[in-house]
């Protein structure tokens, strides 16, 4: 699960989660996360390598309701039939992925976090496209398809 940094560990029994805020490379585009993340993993889909030239993507998601723009409008831009990706307009970071309609959940990208090292990857998914060359050893589960995101 999500790995709070030591400093931050609530006390035992307790459920405090402190919001998350993140935006773009610019800082034109601004978002706030203020429910918990359900998880997050690394995608290796081919439309996560070409929207952003790499070779995975790190991922948060987090319920509809808990995520909101603070400042600036992303462009949106439809990946596949059903799903948008958002971006900034002026410096073109990538920062969520969701449903184009009656989206109950959202993806955020790890990296676009203020503080991103208080969320940790939890597994691997479309590990079918992952680049055969690319080697990461860590003991988290990997899944050739869409693994535990299949929520929608």
């Amino acid at each position: 699960m999500t790995q709070p940094p030591p400093d931050e560990t609530p006390a035992e029994g307790t459920e405090a989660f402190q919001p998350l805020t993140g935006g773009c490379l610019c800082g034109a585009v601004g978002y706030r996360i203020s429910a918990a993340p359900i998880d997050a993993g690394y995608c290796y889909c081919r439309i996560c390598q070409k929207s952003s030239g790499a070779l995975t993507l790190a991922w948060l998601t987090v319920a509809i309701h808990g995520f909101a723009y603070t400042h600036g409008n992303p462009i949106r831009f439809h990946s596949s039939p059903h799903r948008q990706r958002e971006f900034c307009g002026l410096c073109g970071a990538q920062l969520a992925f969701r449903r184009s309609r009656l989206a109950k959940m959202v993806d955020v990208t790890l990296a676009s976090l203020h503080t991103p090292d208080r969320m940790w990857p939890e597994y691997h998914i479309w590990t079918q496209s992952q680049r055969p060359w690319l080697e990461i050893s860590d003991s988290l589960p990997r899944h050739e398809d869409a693994g535990p995101d299949e929520y929608e």
